[in-house]
């Protein structure tokens, strides 16, 4: 396992993307990413195909609003994708997008304070440049630190999220093929225990398979982040499967692990028709997409910690709720 020239091919352009004036990004990301390259992001993104679109739609506006933006990462590795037989390589990387929020975005009104972006982003390279790519980032999260609540009480804490307890979570150096593979068992095994909702066991014992008790799960803005399995239980994962149902097979694109690390991203991951009462909202007859990326690290045979993205405005768009133009008063933000 040897993915230091896709690392490096990540590495480089997060040196020039972070360094670059607004009007210059559209230029390097031209340097790395292949002309018909497809990046996805969160909602109102969606699906954009090159980097002057990408330069254009998201990073600019976003670097304008956000000034003297700097990445804080805290989470960076590779791995081939189960998905696809093992044969496409992905760089993942994960943190937080800091920066002073001095003009808007999106509709929201900047404070002139700090503000922490999260994030996680995939990318896929072929041939020493990125042909691919899964950007997501928490909005909600972003809305709450200015003050904005775009839902109802959560049902866990919102915080702004640290990096691994353990601090080891930037595999610049490749890590062991033994790890790998052991970190990539214990998703697979999560996601066949919980990925149908089926396994007849008690809530609390079935996590238990999978999971560290001490587990800490850092949930996205409106559902919040637990710690033990116990609060994870009560405070996300039943109230979550009472408020679904017809829920549909697992769906990722990519999945991969190296060391004690791993992730998958699905566009969607599944559906599943929501009945009512999930983060405070009714119910509709219309199955929701939910699009997410799920970051793990493996503490011996058992899964400690989970960090998750799920674009939450774009499935309670197709509920037929706009979080983001009922927050913002701004239509099409």
């Amino acid at each position: 396992m040897n993915f230091q020239q896709e690392k490096g091919v990540v590495r480089v352009l997060y040196a020039a993307l972070d360094g670059a004036e607004a009007d210059r990004i559209g230029g390097v990301l031209a340097e790395s990413m292949e002309p018909d390259a497809l990046w996805r992001g969160f909602h109102p993104f969606g699906e954009l195909t090159g980097p002057e679109a990408v330069a254009e739609r998201f990073w600019q506006p976003l670097r304008r609003a956000l000034s003297r933006l700097q990445r804080r990462e805290d989470i960076f590795f590779a791995g081939r994708n189960e998905i696809d037989g093992f044969a496409g390589v992905w760089v993942v990387s994960m943190g937080h997008l800091m920066g002073l929020f001095d003009q808007p975005w999106l509709g929201i009104a900047p404070t002139g304070k700090m503000v922490f972006l999260r994030y996680c982003e995939f990318n896929r390279i072929e041939g020493g440049r990125i042909a691919e790519t899964a950007m997501f980032f928490d909005i909600p999260h972003l809305m709450m630190q200015t003050g904005l609540n775009p839902f109802p009480p959560q049902t866990a804490a919102h915080l702004v999220q640290p990096g691994p307890q353990t601090h080891d979570g930037l595999l610049h150096d490749d890590a062991s093929e033994a790890e790998s593979r052991a970190t990539l068992a214990a998703i697979n095994a999560m996601i066949g225990d919980l990925g149908t909702w089926q396994s007849g066991l008690p809530l609390e014992e079935e996590l238990a398979l999978t999971w560290a008790d001490d587990m800490i799960w850092w949930g996205p803005a409106g559902i919040g982040a637990t710690y033990t399995i116990e609060r994870y239980a009560k405070q996300h994962s039943a109230p979550f499967r009472a408020a679904f149902t017809d829920r549909s097979k697992t769906r990722h694109l990519a999945r991969l692990a190296e060391g004690h690390y791993g992730g998958f991203f699905g566009w969607p991951n599944f559906t599943a028709r929501h009945t009512g009462g999930f983060m405070g909202m009714p119910g509709s007859d219309k199955p929701g997409e939910m699009r997410v990326i799920d970051i793990y690290r493996r503490e011996g045979d058992k899964l400690a910690e989970n960090w998750i993205f799920i674009d939450l405005l774009h499935f309670w768009k197709t509920q037929g709720v706009d979080i983001l133009e009922r927050t913002t008063g701004i239509a099409g933000a």
